[in-house]
C-alpha cells in the first residue's frame, strides 16, 4: 500500500541534582538528587507561581530523547542550546554580546550563549567555529564548559542514537566514516533471523531472548492494527484475517491470530523489523512493546569504523569548530544543540577528548537513557518532578540572563475544553486552545460581553501559526492503473483537488472568521519561501483547467464558481479515463473508483476548520456522480494512523514548519513524512539543489519550482493559515511582561523567565 517509515522517537528519561553555587564537576556527580514530591508540591502552592496548560506528556523530557510537543516544552525550559533565532527566525550568530534587529518598527536585542563565525574555504569546506560564553553554570551549581557541547554532540551522533534529531544527515566531516562499521544489536539479530547459528557477535540464550520478547511484542503490535480496523468499522471485532486484509495482508487463515498477522507481516519485510515497525504502526513502535529494548539497543562493532569525528575539533575549553565537507543551507540551524551536561548524563571518567573517548561507550547510550523522566541543564528554569499530569518547574538561579521573575512555574495537562474555565476560575493562567469564532464567543461572555482582545478576566494573544492545514491525497491509493505518477493520475487527483479548493473560502471563514486567510501554496505564509502575490507566476490552487487556461473569471459570483469547478472537474475526470453521459461520470478506468473516502478529525462532531469544506464538495461532487465520503474520526490518533500507515485515500491535516524550509521529509521520495507517496525525480534534485545554497532568493526560486511539481501531482490542497491563541489571565498575569510582537517563532514561551505573576 505503499506505506511510509516512520521516525521511531523513543524517550529516555533524566534525573536533576539540587546542588546550589559553584561546585566541581567531580562534585555534583558524587550527589545527584531529587527533593521529595510532596514537598515540591508545597512549594509550587507559594506565592510566584505560574500554571501553564498543556494538551499531554509522554514523561520523555530529555533534551536528546523528547517526543512530543509538551515534553519538547519541559526539555526546552530547563535546557541550554547553543544557538538561538530572532523573531523571523533568523540565527543569532553573535549572542554573546548580543544583536540587535528591527521588527515591526522596535529594535530587540537577541543573546545567546556563543559566538558562531562561519568561513566558506577554497576546498568547499565549511567552518563553524563557536565560541561560548565562559561563565555559563548548569541548575546545579557546576560550571559548563565546551566539553559538554562535545559529549552532547557525540549522542546525538552514535551510531546507536534512536532518537528524533537528524544532526547526523548533515555534512560534518568523518561522519560517514564514525557511523560506519558498526549496528545495533537489535538490528543484527533481526537481519540473522532466528535460525542463525553463528554465535560470533552475540551467544544462543541472548539470540533465544530477543525473539521471545519479539514475538510477544509483535503479537501486541498487530492487535493494535487489528483493533484500528475495528475502530475504523473496517472489520468486525475479532476479525484477524479481515483486519490484515484491510492492512494490505491478503491470505491469513480465517481463525489467523495476532501473532500470525504478525508473523506474514515479517515475512512480507523479510525479517527488518524496523522497517516493519515504521510502516505498519497503528500507534506504537515494535520496541516501545518490547520488554527489554533498551538491552538491544546497544551497538556492534561489525567492522573498520573511525573512532572520532574528524569534524568536531576541540578548539578550547570554551570553543569547537565543526567542520562541514561542502555547504548546506541546514546546517546553520542544526547548531542550535543542546549543551548537555556531562557529570549527569554521562561518565566523566570515559571523557578524554584527545583519546578519542566522549562520556559514554560508543554504541552504547544506556547511561544517558537511564536519567529518565527529570531533565537538568543550564536552563531558566529546574525540574523538580512530574506527577499526575502536572511537571513542576522552579527557577534556576544560574540561569545566564537572570533568574526566572517567577519562582514556579506548574504545566498542567488540560482537556482543551477546560482551558478557559481554567483560567477563568483562577486554576490556569496561560493556556494555548484552538482559535475559532466559537472560541471567540466564549471568551467575549467570560469577559463580561466585551468583545476586545484585551478583557478583565481574559487577555487573547493572536500571532500567525508556524504552519497550515491543508488535505492530503495519497498517490498510491488514489491512481488511474499503476502509475500514480501518469497524466492519468495526476488529472484525477487534479479533479478532486479542484473541487475541494473552490469551497475553502467559505468554510474557513465560518470557522475561524478574520482570524484565518486561505493559502494557495503548500507553505507557510509564515516562511520566508512562501510565494506572494505580488510574485510572477503566483496562482490560487487548482484555478486552472485541463486545457491550462484559467477556471474562474473575476466577475463571477459564488454560485457561478462553484459550477465552473465542477465543469472544470468533469474535464478532469475525462481526461484521466472516466467515462462521462450528460454531465455526470458512468464508469472509471481501471485502478481507479466513483467514490474516495477522506479521513477528518473532526470529533466525530464537525469540528474543524475543513470539515464544512469537505461537507460542501461532496454536496457538489454527488451532482456529477462521484461520492466524496467524510470520515470524521473521533480519535485523532485514529486520523494520524491512518495517513501515517498508508492506509487513507485523503486526510485532513495540518504542519508545523521548521525554522528552514527545507523539504526534505516532507516531500523527497525517501523523506520520512512523505505521506504524499510522491516520487518525482526531478523534485529530488530541486530539493537537494536548494540545500546547496545560503542564497535565499535563489532557495526560494527553487522552493517555488517544486511547489509546482507537488501541486501538478495533485496530492495536496493547501487549505488555510490560522492564527495561534495565547489566552492569558488578567487577574493573575502582568500582562506587560509579556513578549511584545509576537511572532511564530519568538512568542512567551521564549521569555518565560521574563513572565510575572501579580
Amino acid at each position: 500500500m505503499g506505506k511510509k517509515v516512520l521516525a521511531l522517537l523513543l524517550g529516555v528519561v533524566m534525573c536533576v541534582s539540587t546542588l546550589t553555587g559553584c561546585g566541581s564537576k567531580e562534585e555534583a556527580a558524587k550527589t545527584p538528587a531529587t527533593e521529595d514530591a510532596a514537598e515540591a508540591t508545597e512549594a509550587t502552592d507559594e506565592a510566584g507561581r505560574l500554571v501553564l496548560s498543556a494538551t499531554g506528556f509522554e514523561n520523555k523530557f530529555s533534551p536528546f530523547f523528547a517526543a512530543s510537543a509538551d515534553d519538547q516544552d519541559v526539555a526546552d525550559f530547563t535546557t541550554l542550546y547553543m544557538m538561538y533565532s530572532d523573531r523571523v527566525a533568523n540565527p543569532v550568530l553573535n549572542g554573546i554580546e548580543g544583536e540587535t534587529r528591527a521588527y515591526n518598527g522596535t529594535d530587540y536585542t537577541y543573546y545567546g550563549p556563543s559566538d558562531i563565525v562561519i568561513t566558506e574555504n577554497e576546498d568547499g569546506t565549511v567552518y563553524y567555529d563557536i565560541t561560548m560564553r565562559d561563565d555559563l553554570v548548569f541548575s546545579d551549581g557546576t560550571p559548563v564548559d565546551i566539553d559538554d557541547f562535545i559529549f552532547s554532540l557525540y549522542v546525538l551522533l552514535d551510531p546507536a542514537y534512536d532518537g528524533s534529531s537528524t544532526l547526523y544527515s548533515t555534512p560534518i566531516l568523518g561522519m560517514e566514516e564514525y557511523r560506519t562499521g558498526m549496528d545495533t544489536l537489535f538490528n543484527l539479530l533481526a537481519a540473522a533471523g532466528r535460525d542463525n547459528t553463528d554465535f560470533t557477535l552475540w551467544d544462543e540464550a541472548t539470540q533465544t531472548a530477543f525473539w521471545a520478547d519479539v514475538d510477544q511484542a509483535g503479537e501486541k503490535f498487530a492487535q493494535e492494527i487489528v483493533d484500528y480496523c475495528v475502530a475504523a468499522g473496517y472489520v468486525e471485532e475479532g476479525d484477524v484475517a479481515g483486519a490484515a486484509a484491510a492492512w494490505a495482508f491478503d491470505g491469513l487463515a480465517a481463525d489467523a491470530t495476532a501473532a500470525d498477522f504478525f508473523a506474514a507481516m515479517v515475512e512480507a519485510y523479510e525479517g527488518d523489523l524496523m522497517t516493519l515497525s515504521g510502516t505498519e504502526t497503528a500507534g506504537s513502535a515494535l520496541t516501545d512493546l518490547m520488554n527489554d529494548y533498551t538491552t538491544y539497543s546497544v551497538g556492534v562493532q561489525t567492522g573498520e569504523s573511525a573512532d572520532h569525528i574528524e569534524g568536531i575539533q576541540r578548539t578550547g575549553d570554551y570553543s569547537v569548530r565543526i567542520v562541514a565537507s561542502q555547504l548546506d543551507a541546514t546546517m546553520i540551524y542544526q547548531m542550535a544543540q543542546p549543551i548537555a551536561p556531562l557529570h549527569y548524563y554521562g561518565d566523566e571518567a570515559l571523557y578524554d577528548y584527545e583519546n578519542n573517548s566522549f562520556g559514554f561507550v560508543k554504541g552504547d547510550l544506556t547511561i544517558v537513557k537511564e536519567k529518565t523522566t527529570q531533565p537538568m541543564g543550564a536552563g531558566s528554569y529546574m525540574f523538580k518532578e512530574a506527577a499526575n499530569g502536572v511537571v513542576y518547574l522552579e527557577a534556576n538561579p544560574n540561569y545566564y540572563l537572570g533568574e526566572a521573575k517567577t519562582k514556579y512555574v506548574n504545566i498542567v495537562e488540560t482537556k482543551e475544553a477546560d482551558m478557559l474555565n481554567g483560567i477563568s476560575t483562577g486554576t490556569i493562567d496561560i493556556a494555548t486552545p484552538s482559535y475559532s469564532t466559537e472560541l471567540a464567543k466564549q471568551i467575549a461572555e467570560l469577559n463580561g460581553g466585551d468583545p476586545s482582545f484585551d478583557g478583565s478576566v481574559i487577555t487573547t494573544k493572536l500571532i500567525d501559526y508556524r504552519g497550515y492545514g491543508y488535505i492530503g491525497i495519497a498517490a498510491q491509493n488514489v491512481k488511474v492503473g499503476n502509475d500514480p505518477a501518469s497524466a492519468e493520475s495526476k488529472a484525477l487527483r487534479k479533479a478532486i483537488g479542484t473541487v475541494l479548493a473552490a469551497y475553502r473560502d467559505e468554510g474557513i471563514s465560518s470557522y475561524y472568521g478574520e482570524t484565518a486567510s486561505i493559502i494557495n501554496y503548500p507553505i507557510s505564509n509564515t516562511s520566508w519561501a512562501a510565494p506572494q502575490v505580488t510574485d510572477d507566476g503566483y496562482a490560487a490552487a487548482y484555478s486552472v483547467g485541463v486545457d491550462g487556461n484559467p477556471i474562474y473569471t473575476a466577475d463571477m459570483d459564488a454560485a457561478a464558481k462553484y459550477d465552473a469547478a465542477l465543469a472544470a472537474a468533469l474535464a478532469y475526470f475525462e481526461a484521466a479515463g472516466y467515462t462521462v453521459a450528460d454531465g455526470k461520470l458512468t464508469a472509471a478506468p481501471a485502478g481507479a473508483k466513483l467514490e474516495y473516502t477522506v479521513n477528518i478529525g473532526a470529533n466525530g462532531a464537525g469540528d474543524h476548520p475543513t470539515f464544512l469544506v469537505l461537507k460542501n464538495a461532496a454536496d457538489a461532487f454527488a451532482k456529477i456522480g462521484f461520492t466524496l465520503t467524510v470520515n470524521d474520526l473521533a480519535n485523532a490518533s485514529d486520523l494520524f494512523a491512518s495517513y501515517q500507515t498508508g492506509v487513507a485515500e485523503l486526510w485532513c491535516a495540518a504542519w508545523q514548519s521548521s525554522s528552514d524550509p527545507d523539504m526534505y521529509q516532507l516531500y523527497h521520495s525517501e523523506g520520512s513524512t512523505n505521506y504524499y507517496q510522491i516520487n518525482d525525480e526531478d523534485l529530488d534534485t530541486l530539493i537537494m539543489d536548494a540545500r546547496q545554497s545560503t542564497e535565499q532568493s535563489y532557495r526560494k526560486g527553487l522552493y517555488k519550482a517544486a511547489m509546482e511539481i507537488i501541486m501538478d501531482w495533485g496530492v495536496e490542497i493547501p487549505v488555510y493559515q490560522r492564527s495561534d491563541a495565547y489566552t492569558v489571565s488578567t487577574e493573575r498575569v502582568d500582562v506587560s511582561s509579556l513578549p511584545t510582537d509576537m511572532t511564530p517563532y519568538w512568542n512567551w514561551k521564549s521569555e518565560l523567565y521574563n513572565i510575572v505573576v501579580k
